[in-house]
């Protein structure tokens, strides 16, 4: 993660930010605030978080964007509260009500009905979703009041749980499940079973990754710390989000000939711990700086993934 004096476009920023998105906010949103205030020449978030739901949006800055879709990809942590008794069209409490009901499930109910929903599991997204059908978002077929049919998808659901029960019409829940499930899909479903309809009152993302609230930063201290100039102290290094693949040593001949486009040859004493096989991905790495993702096939190492950045020093903001 390196900062360097501002260029034409912005500034040459490369790592992770990992930011508390607040409320009534889209991720996009997030993304272009960040841009101001940091002036970086290239920004990207980790993931989409709903405008309803708070927490964890991981934002890759400059070369740090190359490593986005391994942190799409990786396992994710909810806190929510759902509100039993009604149904909304989008599925949380943003949405319209479109029906209710007079039950109310008890805590055995609700604990008893979980596993259904834990493990590999077949969920449909929500109406409003950013799937696309037929090249368009599914929220922007719904706000035109047209209903589409998704299909549904196999998610994975590693952990959910009942934490408590604030009063009879709400609960509070913790999740922790990989790429693609919908919490308000969750809420919708589990309603339903219940006999009781459900919808997400307030949702909470605690973890994505290896990023999780202890190194989260909100929008407003984001902007003191780039007028203190502090921002290289929050950064997260780009290694962060590829913390599960293998590291590789590399000569400095090998890294140059890997930022070049070219594969290379390495030995088993190069290999770091769990690289070893026929084939496999890995983080080609020089002196604690990330080189390349690449494929390891036999001995031969082949770049996919290339990072073109090196020390910068930290300059002003003008």
């Amino acid at each position: 993660m390196q900062m360097g004096r501002r260029k034409a476009g912005g500034r040459p920023i490369n790592g992770w930010l990992v930011i508390d998105k607040a409320s009534e906010m889209t991720s996009t949103h997030v993304v272009n605030v960040v841009k101001r205030l940091t002036q970086a020449q290239k920004v990207g978030h980790g993931g989409t978080l709903d405008p309803l739901a708070t927490g964890v949006l991981p934002i890759a800055m400059g070369e740090a964007t190359k490593t986005v879709a391994y942190i799409m990809d990786a396992r994710k942590s909810y806190r929510f509260i759902l509100r039993f008794g009604e149904a909304r069209d989008t599925d949380d409490a943003a949405g319209a009500v479109i029906a209710t009901s007079d039950q109310r499930p008890t805590d055995d109910a609700i604990r008893d009905a979980l596993p259904r929903f834990e493990g590999l599991i077949q969920q449909v997204p929500p109406q409003y979703a950013a799937v696309k059908v037929l090249g368009e978002r599914a929220y922007d077929i719904a706000r035109r009041g047209e209903k589409v049919e998704l299909a549904a998808r196999e998610i994975r659901v590693d952990e959910l749980q009942l934490v408590r029960r604030p009063d009879s019409d709400h609960g509070e829940f913790r999740m922790t499940c990989g790429k693609g499930a919908y919490v308000r899909s969750i809420a919708r479903d589990l309603g339903q079973l219940l006999g009781c309809l459900a919808h997400v009152e307030q949702l909470r993302r605690t973890e994505v990754g290896a990023f999780n609230l202890d190194n989260a930063v909100s929008l407003e201290a984001l902007a003191r710390i780039v007028e203190n100039e502090t921002l290289p102290q929050v950064l997260v290094p780009m290694t962060t989000a590829l913390a599960g693949i293998p590291a590789l040593a590399v000569t400095e001949p090998q890294a140059l000939r890997l930022r070049a486009g070219q594969p290379v040859r390495v030995t088993p004493a190069l290999l770091g711990d769990g690289a070893a096989g026929d084939t496999a991905t890995v983080r080609a790495m020089r002196a604690g700086e990330l080189i390349a993702l690449a494929r390891l096939e036999g001995m031969e190492l082949s770049p996919m993934r290339v990072f073109q950045h090196g020390p910068m020093p930290i300059g002003n903001r003008e």
